[in-house]
């Protein structure tokens, strides 16, 4: 008699099953607020190291302070907005991982020129924004593209 044995279900990291069984928006605002934490880190360590905290938005000439939180509410506030687009490649795309990746990324790509174009900002400024994207993107980016492969 042969026995086989039964696949071990237990073997995946914790995060990984709790995450696959999260709704996809959840997954989105949980990671967001991981990557929150760490871009806020970011910017009080640069803060700390006396990078000169003032960058001009989008359209202006003249910087203005960046204090402390705007790093974890920017985080926050693209993610709640791109949510709704996960959502909706979770819901109607054939492959939504892939798709997802296909939008993310080249958004990720497009979201350094900001920080980068800047007037009035420092280039360590520009540098510690620009990494601050690239921090965020790689802490929700493939958290949420794991849970679009778990569908």
């Amino acid at each position: 008699m042969s026995t086989t044995a039964a696949p071990n279900r237990t073997s995946a990291p914790l995060t990984v099953s709790f995450l696959a069984r999260r709704p996809v928006w959840q997954v989105c605002y949980l990671a967001a607020l991981a990557a929150s934490v760490l871009v806020e880190l970011w910017g009080l360590a640069a803060r700390g190291a006396g990078v000169p905290m003032r960058a001009a938005g989008l359209g202006s000439h003249h910087a203005s302070t960046i204090t402390v939180g705007m790093f974890a509410m920017g985080t926050m506030v693209v993610t709640f907005w791109f949510t709704f687009v996960v959502v909706l490649i979770a819901r109607f795309a054939t492959n939504p991982a892939r798709v997802y990746l296909r939008t993310a990324l080249p958004l990720l790509a497009l979201s350094l020129a900001a920080p980068l174009a800047a007037a009035d900002t420092a280039t360590s400024t520009k540098v510690v924004l620009a990494a601050a994207h690239l921090i965020a993107g790689a802490v929700i980016v493939p958290v949420v593209a794991g849970r679009l492969r778990a569908r």
